[in-house]
Protein backbone atom coordinates (compact mmCIF):
# COMPACT_ATOMS: atom_id res chain seq x y z
CA UNK A 1 0.00 0.00 0.00
CA UNK A 2 1.62 3.47 -0.88
CA UNK A 3 1.95 6.15 1.59
CA UNK A 4 0.41 9.26 1.59
CA UNK A 5 2.35 12.56 1.12
CA UNK A 6 -0.05 15.56 2.79
CA UNK A 7 1.18 19.47 2.22
CA UNK A 8 1.08 21.87 5.17
CA UNK A 9 2.69 24.98 6.43
CA UNK A 10 4.83 24.76 9.79
CA UNK A 11 3.36 25.94 12.48
CA UNK A 12 5.85 25.72 15.09
CA UNK A 13 9.33 24.37 14.99
CA UNK A 14 10.40 24.35 18.59
CA UNK A 15 11.14 21.27 19.33
CA UNK A 16 14.18 19.30 18.77
CA UNK A 17 13.76 17.22 15.15
CA UNK A 18 10.17 17.84 15.25
CA UNK A 19 7.35 20.21 13.35
CA UNK A 20 3.84 20.60 13.55
CA UNK A 21 2.47 20.86 10.03
CA UNK A 22 -1.27 22.25 9.77
CA UNK A 23 -2.50 20.61 6.68
CA UNK A 24 -5.45 22.78 5.11
CA UNK A 25 -8.28 20.56 2.93
CA UNK A 26 -11.55 21.97 1.22
CA UNK A 27 -14.87 20.23 2.18
CA UNK A 28 -18.68 21.01 1.18
CA UNK A 29 -20.70 21.49 3.94
CA UNK A 30 -23.49 18.80 4.30
CA UNK A 31 -26.63 21.41 4.25
CA UNK A 32 -25.14 24.78 2.48
CA UNK A 33 -23.25 22.97 -0.28
CA UNK A 34 -20.81 25.42 0.03
CA UNK A 35 -17.00 24.68 0.32
CA UNK A 36 -15.52 25.29 4.00
CA UNK A 37 -11.39 24.96 4.78
CA UNK A 38 -10.91 22.00 8.10
CA UNK A 39 -7.55 21.76 9.03
CA UNK A 40 -5.27 19.53 11.38
CA UNK A 41 -2.21 19.58 13.03
CA UNK A 42 0.55 16.76 12.43
CA UNK A 43 3.58 16.47 14.44
CA UNK A 44 6.03 15.78 11.55
CA UNK A 45 9.89 14.41 12.13
CA UNK A 46 12.27 16.66 10.77
CA UNK A 47 15.53 15.20 11.04
CA UNK A 48 17.95 18.49 10.22
CA UNK A 49 16.12 20.95 11.99
CA UNK A 50 15.82 22.77 8.48
CA UNK A 51 12.02 23.21 8.28
CA UNK A 52 11.24 26.81 9.83
CA UNK A 53 8.00 28.79 10.60
CA UNK A 54 5.69 29.34 7.60
CA UNK A 55 7.78 26.68 5.08
CA UNK A 56 5.56 24.90 3.08
CA UNK A 57 6.19 21.13 3.35
CA UNK A 58 5.73 17.74 2.32
CA UNK A 59 5.26 15.70 4.90
CA UNK A 60 4.76 11.38 4.44
CA UNK A 61 3.42 8.81 6.55
CA UNK A 62 5.97 6.66 8.39
CA UNK A 63 6.35 4.10 11.04
CA UNK A 64 5.32 5.39 14.93
CA UNK A 65 8.58 7.17 15.94
CA UNK A 66 7.09 7.93 18.66
CA UNK A 67 3.44 8.38 20.98
CA UNK A 68 2.11 11.43 18.65
CA UNK A 69 4.62 11.12 15.93
CA UNK A 70 3.80 8.83 12.04
CA UNK A 71 4.91 11.45 9.73
CA UNK A 72 8.53 12.47 8.13
CA UNK A 73 9.08 15.51 6.59
CA UNK A 74 9.82 14.92 2.75
CA UNK A 75 13.44 16.74 1.63
CA UNK A 76 11.96 19.08 -0.46
CA UNK A 77 10.54 22.28 1.30
CA UNK A 78 9.75 25.75 -0.35
CA UNK A 79 9.20 28.88 1.34
CA UNK A 80 6.23 30.15 2.63
CA UNK A 81 3.60 31.66 0.20
CA UNK A 82 3.77 35.57 -0.24
CA UNK A 83 1.08 37.34 2.15
CA UNK A 84 -1.68 39.35 0.07
CA UNK A 85 -0.64 42.70 -0.61
CA UNK A 86 -2.59 45.81 0.40
CA UNK A 87 -4.78 47.51 -2.41
CA UNK A 88 -3.05 50.61 -3.67
CA UNK A 89 -5.85 52.74 -2.43
CA UNK A 90 -5.16 51.68 1.18
CA UNK A 91 -1.89 52.33 0.76
CA UNK A 92 -2.01 55.59 -0.52
CA UNK A 93 -4.50 57.15 2.21
CA UNK A 94 -2.37 58.92 5.56
CA UNK A 95 -2.11 56.66 8.45
CA UNK A 96 -5.08 57.06 11.33
CA UNK A 97 -2.96 59.33 13.55
CA UNK A 98 -2.62 61.95 10.38
CA UNK A 99 -6.34 61.66 8.83
CA UNK A 100 -8.24 64.81 9.71
CA UNK A 101 -10.77 64.18 12.50
CA UNK A 102 -14.76 64.63 11.99
CA UNK A 103 -16.33 67.32 13.70
CA UNK A 104 -18.42 66.33 16.42
CA UNK A 105 -21.84 67.90 16.42
CA UNK A 106 -22.73 69.05 20.11
CA UNK A 107 -25.27 67.10 22.44
CA UNK A 108 -28.51 68.73 24.14
CA UNK A 109 -27.57 68.85 27.46
CA UNK A 110 -29.13 66.55 29.71
CA UNK A 111 -32.69 67.95 31.58
CA UNK A 112 -32.60 66.86 35.37
CA UNK A 113 -35.54 64.94 36.27
CA UNK A 114 -37.99 66.25 37.90
CA UNK A 115 -39.27 64.76 41.29
CA UNK A 116 -41.97 62.56 41.64
CA UNK A 117 -45.52 64.79 42.41
CA UNK A 118 -46.92 63.22 45.56
CA UNK A 119 -50.29 62.79 45.19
Amino acid sequence: MPKRVLTGVVVSDKANKTVIVRVERRVMHPVYKKFIMRSKKYAAHDETNASKVGDLVHIEESRPISKTKHWVVLAGREPAPAQKQAPAAAAESPPPSERPRRARTPRAPKQPKAAAASG
